[in-house]
């Protein structure tokens, strides 16, 4: 007699971010969650979620684990919004290296990058373990005085810019201590490949491929037309000294921004961990390029 084996299915915990502004998105909330109850999932939310989906939904929350800050552990985390959601949810998964799933319930979506109606398949492969958990690099920030208030690591980027309508700043860029440029302009963009489809692009910079350990820096609207993006190493430290005439700029890390005084030095280097990001198998970096940006599209065919 063939003796039968019952293929248990293994126990994922999941933690769940999402974002607080969309209640009129909470069909899919409910749709994930009866997806991972039918798996017998363990289920854990982040409070500010799962406050607003108590006071703006009726979706139930039996049965849900709750936590605060970065008090969870986790198999994976989901994060339920854009890409701006995204970045949140990696700010709080920081060192951890628990893979993120991007649930876009939004309209474009890069990091974000599985559909609402996807998710049943792609909790499927899941548990098939038929997933890509990629590494992304991250950049970390450090600042002299140690000013920083929020989180010192960005997946996409960090920008230096003029505070409101001020007149431009003046960015001093050393590479490896070496000068590389004193910038003239309303900002730079330190860009890392995840951010290089993001902020930076918009601004002239160079679309970078994942795998490519580099970082891209990119002027905002410099006074010098010959001033062009850079490309280099990301074992390579970045410098900048900036002086402004209101005597006080912006940092902004992945678009979390903070008000910084001039004559503190930034220090830019590769942080110690990576943020994973979870993939389909077939889902590759070119084909996103072309689906979500028409890249290479041309109108006239």
């Amino acid at each position: 007699m063939i003796e039968k084996v019952h293929h248990m299915h293994k126990r994922i915990k999941f933690a769940i971010f999402g974002n607080t502004y969309q209640e009129h998105k909470s069909s899919h909330v409910n749709n994930l969650l009866d997806i991972l109850r039918s798996k017998n999932a363990e289920i854990s939310i982040c409070n500010e979620f799962y406050e607003f989906l108590k006071i703006h939904t009726n979706i139930d929350l039996s049965g849900l684990n709750t936590f605060r800050g970065n008090r969870f552990e986790a198999d994976m985390a989901l994060s339920i919004g854009g890409d701006g959601t995204f970045l949140r949810t990696a700010s709080r998964i920081e060192k951890k290296e628990i893979p993120i799933l991007g649930v876009n319930t939004g309209r474009l979506g890069f990091l974000a990058a599985v559909s609402p109606d996807q998710m049943q398949e792609v909790f499927d492969d899941i548990y098939q373990d038929k997933y890509i958990a990629e590494d992304r690099r991250v950049l970390k920030l450090t600042c002299e005085k140690n000013i920083l208030k929020g989180t010192p690591y960005a997946l996409n980027e960090i920008a230096v810019l003029k505070r409101d309508s001020s007149s431009m700043i003046s960015i001093k860029a050393y590479v490896n201590n070496e000068l590389l440029n004193i910038y003239q302009a309303d900002g730079l963009i330190i860009s890392t490949p995840t951010g290089s489809t993001g902020y930076s692009l918009s601004v002239g910079g160079p679309i970078l491929v994942p795998q490519s350990g580099t970082i891209s820096i990119t002027a905002v609207a410099p006074h010098s037309l010959n001033v062009r993006p850079i490309v280099i190493r990301d074992d390579w430290e970045i410098t900048l000294e900036i002086e402004s005439r209101s005597h006080n700029f912006l940092i902004a890390i992945d678009g979390r921004s903070e008000s910084c005084h001039e004559g503190t030095k930034l220090t830019i280097r590769r942080a110690s961990h990576n943020i994973k990001i979870v993939k389909r198998c077939n889902q590759t970096f070119f084909n996103t390029l072309k689906e979500k940006m028409m890249w290479g599209a041309d109108n006239r065919l």
